[in-house]
This record gives C-alpha cells, sequence and structure tokens, in this order.
C-alpha cells in the first residue's frame, strides 16, 4: 500500500470508501485511482477491470493485495488487516484462464501393456490421444475412448527415455538411452525413416519449434549427455545444426517462442542459440554449479500451439499458424518471454534473455539443490522443487518469494501446473513419490528421467503430490499449505506422468509397468 494519504472527494464517506489503484500483472497503473464502496468485492472488481479495459467479452480476473488473493470484500480486508482507509490500497488484477479444470479423483482405468517399466508419458497438444516411451524399448499409442493400445512401435533397441508431440500433433518424437532419435506418425503408429543418428550418448530432452513460426512443424532440437544440442529437420530426416559449445552434459533445452533456443548444461552455463545458423547468440552466466533445469513464461501455449480448451480443430496449415501466434502474442502480452534456470548451487535466476545477459533476479532460499522449475500456464508464477524436501512459489514476473510448502520428508524432483494455473502438484522421493536412481533395473537414467509429476486436481485451490511407494496420491490445500487426503495410486514407484491440456485427463506409468488413466 502506497504511504500518501489522501482526502475522499465530495458525495463520499471517507469512512465507507476505500482508495484503490488497480495495476496490471507488469506494474502498469490501470487508469486513475478510484474511491470504491467497502462492500466492493472481487465480482465487482471483474466488472470494473474489464469496463476500463473495454473488453467486448468479459473475462475473469483474480485480484492480489501483495501477494495475498483479494477473495472478500474490501471492508473485511481492511478490517482483517487493520488497514488505514486513507491510504491507498494496490490492487494486482491477474486474467484467469477461461474454464475450470475439472475435478479428477480417480482412477478410471489400468492398461497393461509395457514388459517394462514406463518412462514417459505425454498427451498430444490437444489432448486426445496419449503416448508413452518404455523400458522395453517401445513407443506406443493408446486409444483413449476404448482405453487400450491403440499402436506399438519398435524400432529403438534401448529404453526410451523421453517423448515430445509436435505442437501440431502430426508428429512424435523419441529419444533413447542410445542416443538416437526416432519421428513417429501417431495416425497410423509407423516409423517416419531411419532412426536420427548423430549423438554419442543418451537424450536428456527434446523441444518442437512453435507452430507459430513454422507450420506445419519441421524442426526440433534434442540435447544429449554428449555435450551437444542438434536441430533436427523432419523432412529430410537429417541433422540441419549441430550446436556446439558446452564442455559438459546438456541437460535441459527450450525452443522459445521468440525463435531462440536455449540450452542449461553441467557446465554451469546457459546458452542462447539463433536458429537459422545456429550461432551462439550470448552466454547467461551465473551459477556456480550445474544447470538442472529451464523453463518458459510461455511454455503452455508453445506446448499446446493454436489448441485451446475449445476444442476448436484447423483446416490449414497457416489457420493453424495464425491461431497459434495470436495465442501466443496475447499470452506474453508487451512483456519479453521469460526464463528461469534451477541449479546445483541452490538458486535460480529469472532471465529475459532478449533484453539482457543479467539477471532480472536471483532466488535464493533453498538449501540443496534445486532439481526443477516451471512457470504457470499463464505466466504469472513459478515453482521449484529440491532436494531440500521443499517445494517453493515465487512471483513469476518479480521473482519475489511467496510461500513454501514443507509437506515432504525427503527430496522433491519435479512440479507441474495445471491449465487454469490454480493447481500445483509435486513429486518426491518420500513416499509421496518413490524414485530410486541406483535400482537395480534402471541404474544410469537422469533424476529427471526417474521422475515424474503432473496435474491431478481435486478441485480450487488444491494441489496433489503424486505417489507410489504407498501406491497413493496425495492432496495438498494450496491455501493452507496442509495434506488434505490421500488417494489409491500405482502399486510401485512411479516414473512418468502427464496431464491433458484441457486439465480432464492425467496419465501415469511406472516400475509396475501399467499405464493408468485418471478422470473425473
Amino acid at each position: 500500500m502506497d504511504n500518501q494519504n489522501h482526502q475522499a472527494p465530495p458525495g463520499t464517506n471517507a469512512n465507507t470508501s476505500v482508495m484503490c489503484q488497480l495495476i496490471s500483472p507488469e506494474g502498469e497503473h490501470l487508469g486513475a485511482a478510484l474511491y470504491l464502496p467497502q462492500n466492493v468485492g472481487p465480482p465487482q472488481l471483474q466488472e470494473i477491470v474489464n469496463h476500463l479495459l473495454h473488453n467486448e467479452d468479459k473475462l475473469p480476473y483474480a485480484f492480489y493485495i501483495g501477494d495475498e488473493e483479494l477473495s472478500v470484500q474490501l471492508g473485511t480486508y481492511m478490517q482483517q488487516k487493520d488497514a488505514n482507509v486513507e491510504v491507498t490500497l494496490h490492487i494486482v488484477y491477474q486474467p484467469q484462464a477461461l474454464f475450470r479444470i475439472r475435478p479428477v479423483n480417480r482412477c478410471s482405468a489400468t492398461i497393461a501393456g509395457h514388459t517394462e517399466a514406463v518412462l514417459a508419458v505425454s498427451f498430444s497438444p490437444d489432448g486426445k490421444c496419449l503416448a508413452s516411451g518404455s523400458g522395453d524399448t517401445t513407443v506406443r499409442f493408446w486409444d483413449l475412448n476404448t482405453q487400450t493400445p491403440l499402436f506399438t512401435c519398435k524400432g529403438h533397441k534401448n529404453w526410451v527415455l523421453c517423448i515430445a508431440w509436435s505442437p501440431d500433433g502430426k508428429h512424435l518424437v523419441s529419444g533413447s538411452k542410445s542416443g538416437e532419435l526416432i519421428l513417429w506418425d501417431p495416425k497410423t503408429g509407423k516409423q517416419l525413416g531411419s532412426p536420427l543418428t548423430g549423438h554419442r550418448k543418451w537424450i536428456t530432452a527434446v523441444s518442437w519449434e512453435p507452430v507459430h513460426l513454422q507450420a506445419p512443424c519441421r524442426r526440433f532440437v534434442s540435447a544429449s549427455k554428449d555435450g551437444d544440442a542438434r536441430i533436427w529437420d523432419t523432412t529430410t530426416r537429417k541433422c540441419v545444426i549441430s550446436l556446439t559449445g558446452h564442455t559438459n552434459s546438456v541437460t535441459c533445452v527450450k525452443w522459445g517462442g521468440d525463435g531462440l533456443i536455449y540450452t542449461g548444461s553441467e557446465d554451469c552455463l546457459i546458452k542462447v542459440w539463433e536458429t537459422s545458423q545456429g550461432k551462439l547468440v550470448k552466454t547467461l552466466q551465473g551459477h556456480g554449479h550445474w544447470v538442472n533445469s529451464l523453463a518458459l513464461s510461455t511454455e503452455y501455449v508453445l506446448r499446446t500451439g493454436a489448441y485451446d480448451h475449445t476444442g476448436k480443430t484447423y483446416s490449414t496449415t497457416e489457420e493453424m499458424k495464425e491461431a497459434a501466434l495470436v495465442r501466443y502474442k496475447k499470452m506474453r502480452g508487451n512483456a519479453p518471454e521469460r526464463l528461469v534456470s534451477g541449479s546445483d548451487d541452490f538458486t535460480m535466476f529469472l532471465w529475459e534473455p532478449t533484453i539482457s545477459k543479467q539477471p532480472k533476479a536471483r532466488m535464493t532460499g533453498h538449501q540443496k539443490l534445486v532439481n526443477h522449475v516451471y512457470f504457470s500456464p499463464d505466466g504469472q508464477w513459478l515453482a521449484s522443487a529440491s532436494f531440500d524436501k521443499s517445494v517453493k512459489l515465487w512471483n513469476g514476473i518479480t521473482g519475489k518469494f511467496i510461500a513454501a510448502f514443507r509437506g515432504h520428508v525427503a527430496d522433491v524432483y519435479q512440479i507441474s501446473w495445471s491449465a487454469d494455473s490454480r493447481l500445483l502438484l509435486s513429486g518426491s522421493k518420500d513416499s509421496t513419490l518413490k524414485v530410486s536412481i541406483g535400482n537395480a533395473s534402471y541404474p544410469c537414467l537422469p533424476v529427471r528421467i526417474l521422475s515424474g509429476i503432473a496435474l491431478v486436481p481435486v478441485n480450487e485451490n488444491l494441489l496433489r503430490a503424486d505417489a507410489s511407494y504407498v501406491s497413493t496420491f496425495q492432496v495438498w490445500d494450496i491455501r493452507t499449505h496442509k495434506l488434505k487426503q490421500d488417494l489409491p495410486g500405482h502399486a510401485d514407484e512411479v516414473y512418468a506422468v502427464d496431464w491433458s491440456p484441457d486439465g480432464e485427463k492425467v496419465a501415469s506409468g511406472g516400475k509396475d509397468r501399467a499405464l493408468k488413466l485418471w478422470m473425473n
């Protein structure tokens, strides 16, 4: 709140009015400060914001004072905080998803098929198809209507460690422990051409070029333990650019919405590359140990492309490209695309790489390595998972610390968000997610391959932690930060989880070789 005092204008009662300044998430004032009656709450504030923004279609907003969501009338809030009504109240409005996640509270199917552990699962951008990768060296596509295997795709010679759908949904690429990549046609289950070879060690991550930059999707980038990243063309089936420069394993890679590629490495550096010739644009320095994870503020719309909660389909690639561009621009707004990095040095950095080589914020507080970082789909929040047994919540724009979730009793591997940015999920090495790196079956997989988390929404304001060691899911209340309930889950360790972009379905797989579908 501002320290400046104000007198109520003629015709208003200072005792029943509150001076309020509406502010955008980027910090811009929405018009002049307003005297508002104390009986005004979030519904009335939504009307005011929609009016001031001249929105033809009324949009939902949430309101925050400081980092606390306003859920009551202004008068009640002022009374609870014992606040001075003569001091300007700064209220940040944040646009919300036009839909709410449907509660997922039961396992609707347990599907057998893989003969070894399920190591990766991923829904297509439209949420209608599901793919999985396994230690049995196969990729499988699943029929979500009949909840049975659709195609069993053979071609890899070693464990399938990661899979990734193209944002237009036309292709799926899989990477293995042997270092080769294979492109698949989801409609037929057929392998498209020969395996793509070039990497000398296993594949750690794959990221596709956004569909708003190229439609149909043709290029993707792969990262490897061998220290290189490679850009591949699906039409020529060849590596078109090698991104060399890191001196140790490339642990993560992201293809940004502005056309830049970001690679994080065990050499403690983050490198930024342009994608026409593969030239190094800049190197982001600051971490004192391995970079474990990268996340983009635009990641959700980059993954889903033109697809949204309406289920709209597109007849031409140009129509799809334009729709994806509209979604990307709307999500990004006037602010630059943001990048966050998590490291073994216990810290995170928030970057705006197109603006500066210097970090926007350095985020400290974790007591052990940061294993995973993830922006909420709306880009407003940022979550981090650490081996200090905690999950921390940060402001995704400023990097300011918001809250800590301390329910786990062991290392926390990963976190993930629901599509409406209101639910957060964490997975741990403790009884809520037992992940063993040194087990006899899969001793060499990197941590991020042996752990999986994703949205399993119960209802608004709940976050659920995936579980397997005690075969339960755990549900957390995001407002009280306390355990809510346990739900039955896998019979053994869970290695991979994903949720459909519309939030209606969740898939999980693990050591028990089964694929589970979770629905309402």
